[in-house]
C-alpha cells in the first residue's frame, strides 16, 4: 500500500498550484473553491530580516495527522475536494510553503473548511520551522 505524503520538498511552485486549480475545470459539481496560499514572511527579529524557513516534519506522524484533518472536514462539510500540501525543507521569504485547496458546492463550506484546516495543521502537525536570517544566525519558531 502506497502512503499518501503532504509534503513538497522545497516552496511550492506557482505552476504546481495552477495545474491543481486547472484539473477542477472539468468537475461541473463545484461552485466554489477556497483556496489559501502560506507564504513565507520576511519579518525581524532584533531588527534583522528573516531570509528563509527551514520546515522539518516527522512525516510518518504528520502524514497521519493531515490524513485526520481531511477525514474530519469531509464528515463535517459536503466538499468535493479537499487537496493539502505543506513545504519541507527551505522555503525562502516570498515564497509559498503551504497550499490548500477546498471544492464544494458552495461557498460557506468552502470558507469555514479552509479556515479550520488552516488552524488544525498549525496546531496539531508536528512541522517545526527555523527561521534562517540574512546574517546567517538561525533560531527555532515556538
Amino acid at each position: 500500500m502506497v502512503k499518501k505524503s503532504y509534503f513538497i520538498e522545497g516552496p511550492i511552485k506557482p505552476q504546481f498550484i495552477a495545474d491543481q486549480i486547472a484539473r477542477h475545470s472539468t468537475k461541473q459539481d463545484i461552485g466554489a473553491h477556497s483556496i489559501f496560499l502560506g507564504q513565507v514572511r520576511a519579518d525581524k527579529i532584533d531588527n534583522i530580516k528573516v531570509n528563509k524557513i527551514d520546515y522539518s516534519a516527522y512525516e510518518d506522524m504528520a502524514n497521519k495527522e493531515i490524513s485526520k484533518i481531511r477525514e474530519t472536514a469531509f464528515a463535517k462539510w459536503p466538499l468535493s475536494c479537499l487537496h493539502i500540501y505543506h513545504s519541507n525543507g527551505i522555503v525562502k521569504t516570498g515564497e509559498i510553503s503551504l497550499f490548500i485547496f477546498v471544492s464544494a458546492g458552495h461557498r460557506t463550506e468552502c470558507l469555514e473548511a479552509v479556515h479550520k484546516i488552516v488552524e488544525d495543521i498549525k496546531h496539531k502537525v508536528p512541522i517545526w520551522k527555523k527561521e534562517i536570517m540574512e546574517d546567517g544566525s538561525a533560531h527555532w519558531v515556538e
